[in-house]
């Protein structure tokens, strides 16, 4: 397995989602997730787990099963492909673009994926594994268009209400379900950015926004609650007047203003930062500027 290592030291996840653990067992806390198509860097092998760091640096344990090795020349092949990115908040692949076609598996939003025109308004898709499936063009856009976006408030909010009701999940990351930070770094991802993992990580990057006055507040500010502002422990979106979309319990609409029906007063409001007039810095890369992508 040594050997494995050296010569394929790259890996995408191979499944729509991933689950990444602080130890090689399947017992072990669950640490985040990753989407069909991350990139991922191989650092160790043990217990048919391996050791892999996220392109935001997050360490952790993947099942052997839930990733596709890579060698540096297939990394670059890769980067070469015709990719996609699945744009919607889940869905299917199928095995065939006919209305009786049988499921190959299931896809969520981020998901990445080879892809090549179809009739019927499919995509003829090829997995990280190999597997081939076909899927709505619909559902899909080209990787070259979601690398290029310019990333947009009111497009990370209609995602955001779109997972409304959707489960807590503590290390969740994914469509499927979500904690506070892996909801708002799933949510700017769509726009083509990377955040880093962690509430506590996420509170450090960005421009930094006085909350005396609640005026100061734009749509899509992420905010952080807790004992400190330095080390919140939980993170939301702000939706403007007060309110933000947080996950917690289910993804739901709380408020800061005290008084509001939606307000809780047992979470302390501690800090603010704004993404959109901080790309390429630290904490907040585009995917287009990320060499593990491009």
């Amino acid at each position: 397995m040594a050997e494995t290592l050296t010569n394929k030291t790259w890996a995408l996840a191979a499944l729509s989602v991933s689950n990444m653990r602080v130890v090689p067992d399947h017992a072990s806390e669950l640490v985040s997730q990753v989407m069909m198509g991350t990139p991922l860097k191989v650092l160790d092998f043990r217990d048919k787990f391996y050791q892999v760091q996220t392109p935001e640096n997050y360490l952790g344990w993947l099942d052997a099963k839930g990733l596709e090795l890579l060698a540096e020349k297939e990394l670059q092949a890769w980067k070469k492909a015709h990719r996609y990115f699945f744009n919607n908040i889940s869905g299917y692949a199928y095995d065939d673009s006919g209305k009786t076609s049988e499921i190959v598996c299931d896809l969520v939003l981020g998901d990445l994926f080879e892809a090549e025109e179809s009739d019927n308004g499919f995509l003829k898709i090829t997995l990280p594994d190999g597997r081939i499936g076909y899927v709505p063009q619909a559902d899909c856009i080209s990787f070259e268009e979601w690398v290029s976006l310019e990333p947009d408030v009111e497009a990370v909010i209609s995602f955001a209400k779109r997972m409304m009701g959707f489960p807590y999940l503590w290390g969740g990351a994914s469509s499927k379900a979500v904690d506070c930070s892996g909801f708002t770094k799933l949510m700017y991802y769509t726009q083509g950015l990377i955040l880093a993992r962690d509430a506590s990580q996420q509170v450090k990057y960005g421009e930094p926004i006085d909350i005396s006055h609640k005026d100061n507040l734009e749509k899509g500010d992420l905010l952080f609650f807790g004992s400190s502002a330095e080390r919140p422990g939980h993170v939301g979106i702000h939706l403007g007047n007060g309110d933000f979309i947080h996950s917690s319990g289910r993804v739901h609409i709380s408020s800061i203003i005290p008084g509001n029906p939606k307000h809780d007063p047992n979470r302390n409001f501690v800090a603010a930062r704004r993404i959109l007039t901080s790309l390429d810095t630290e904490g907040i890369m585009r995917v287009r500027k990320h060499p593990w992508y491009l």
